[in-house]
């Protein structure tokens, strides 16, 4: 018999793979990337200490004029907006965590916006 699991099941259990390997810090967080249906978010995580330094998304007062706020333009914006944040708090190298999802569409304009703006992964 076959073992039948969801898309969302197997990102889970990558994510969850992927997480016992890394972790973020003060000096150098986790960038993590998440994506609901509507909307775009980006965390700088710090997880010794269990704190987010910097977070934004496409529910940012900056992202108003946004149409569609789950597409490639909307990552890209909030990639250039949280490494905008990131260097204002000093951060420059990051760890990303792209959540058990393929490095490809919404989560590469995303890193690479960031890339872009000063981050460094």
């Amino acid at each position: 018999m076959l073992n039948k699991t969801s898309k969302k099941e197997l990102r889970q259990g990558r994510h969850k793979r992927i997480r016992r390997k890394m972790s973020g810090t003060f000096e150098i967080p986790r960038l993590c990337v998440y994506f609901s249906l509507n909307h775009v978010y980006a965390q700088l995580i710090d997880d010794e200490n269990g704190v987010t330094l910097v977070a934004a998304s496409t529910l940012d007062k900056d992202m108003v004029d946004l149409g569609n706020k789950s597409n490639k333009e909307a990552a890209k914006r909030v990639g250039g907006s949280i490494a905008q944040k990131a260097q204002e708090k000093g951060i420059t190298s990051v760890v990303f965590d792209r959540n058990g999802r393929k490095y490809h569409g919404c989560v590469a304009a995303l890193a690479e916006a960031a890339r872009e703006n000063g981050l460094v992964f």
